[in-house]
C-alpha cells in the first residue's frame, strides 16, 4: 500500500507539474501576442512598426543568450564551424527574420482571432512544403486533412467582418516562411546531428535575424521614424514586452522537455480559444 501510494503521489505531481508548464506557456504566449497587438495597433499605442519591434526583440534575445553563453557560462555552446553556420544558421535566420517581420505587420491590419484562425494553416504549409523537399512522403489520407483544414480557414476568412487582403497577404507569407524554417531546421541542422535548446538557438539565431530585419529597416522604418521627432523609447514597454518575448522561448524548451510536442500542440489550441474569445471582449 505504502508503495503504491508513493507511486500515485509521483504520478500526480509530474501531472501537475504538466499542467504548470502547460500554463505558463498559454499565459507567456497569450500575453506576447496580445501586447505585440497592443504596441503595433494604431488605434492602441500607436507604434506600427513591426520590422523596429521585432529587432528589439533580436536585440534583446541575442544579449540576453551572448550573457547566458559567454559572461556567466550557465549554457554550454554548441561547437559549430564558419561553414555550417554559413550553410545552416544563416538561411534559418533569414527566413525567421522574415516570418517575424510579416507576422508581426498582420496585427496592423486584422484582429487577433483571425490572425488565429490563419495560423492554423500551418501544419498544411508545414506538410506540402516537406513534400516539395522531399522530407515528407505524399499521402491522400493527410492530404485530404490538410485540405478540410484549408477549407475551414477559407471559410473562416470569407466571414471575416475585418477582412483586410493585405493583412491576409502578410499572414499567409509569415506562415509560408515560418513552415519553411521548420522544415530547414529538420534537414540543416537535424540531418547533421546538432541540437540546439531556446538558448542556444537565440545565441546563434537572434543576431543573424538582426542584421537580415536591419535591411529592411533602413528602408521603410528608419526614415519614418526619424522624421517622428515626437517619438522616444518607452524603456518600460519596449523592455516588459522583449522580456516577455524571451520567457516565451525558455517556456517552449521547458514545455516540451519537460512534456511533448504534442501537449504543447493540443494546449495551442486552448491558447487559440482564449485568443479568440478575448478579441470579442
Amino acid at each position: 500500500m505504502g508503495k503504491g501510494g508513493a507511486s500515485g503521489d509521483s504520478v500526480g505531481r509530474k501531472i501537475c507539474k504538466s499542467y504548470t508548464y502547460v500554463f505558463i506557456w498559454i499565459v507567456l504566449s497569450f500575453s506576447v501576442i496580445v501586447y505585440n497587438k497592443y504596441i503595433l495597433d494604431k488605434k492602441l499605442y500607436n507604434w506600427p512598426f513591426p520590422i523596429s519591434l521585432t529587432m528589439i526583440h533580436m536585440a534583446f534575445c541575442a544579449s540576453i543568450a551572448f550573457l547566458l553563453v559567454r559572461i556567466l557560462r550557465l549554457v554550454e555552446p554548441v561547437s559549430m564551424s564558419r561553414e555550417l553556420y554559413l550553410s545552416s544558421v544563416v538561411p534559418i535566420g533569414a527566413l525567421y527574420a522574415l516570418s517575424l517581420w510579416l507576422s508581426n505587420s498582420a496585427y496592423i491590419y486584422l484582429s487577433v482571432s483571425f490572425i488565429q484562425m490563419l495560423k492554423a494553416l500551418m501544419p498544411v504549409a508545414v506538410y506540402s512544403i516537406g513534400i516539395l523537399l522531399k522530407k515528407e512522403s505524399f499521402k491522400s489520407d493527410t492530404m485530404a486533412n490538410m485540405l478540410s483544414i484549408s477549407l475551414g480557414v477559407a471559410i473562416a476568412a470569407y466571414g471575416e467582418a475585418k477582412f483586410d487582403s493585405w493583412g491576409v497577404i502578410l499572414q499567409l507569407g509569415a506562415v509560408a516562411f515560418e513552415a519553411t524554417r521548420l522544415v530547414m531546421i529538420q534537414i540543416l541542422l537535424t540531418s547533421k546531428g546538432i541540437s540546439l535548446n531556446p538558448i542556444t538557438s537565440l545565441y546563434y539565431v537572434a543576431p543573424c535575424c538582426f542584421v537580415f530585419l536591419s535591411v529592411p529597416w533602413i528602408f521603410v522604418e528608419y526614415p519614418l521614424l526619424k522624421e517622428s521627432s515626437s517619438f522616444h523609447f518607452d524603456f518600460f514597454t519596449f523592455g516588459t514586452n522583449s522580456l516577455c518575448a524571451f520567457a516565451l522561448n525558455l517556456a517552449v524548451f521547458l514545455l516540451v522537455g519537460k512534456t511533448s510536442a504534442l501537449t504543447m500542440n493540443v494546449a495551442g489550441v486552448v491558447k487559440d480559444w482564449l485568443l479568440i474569445a478575448f478579441s470579442w471582449l
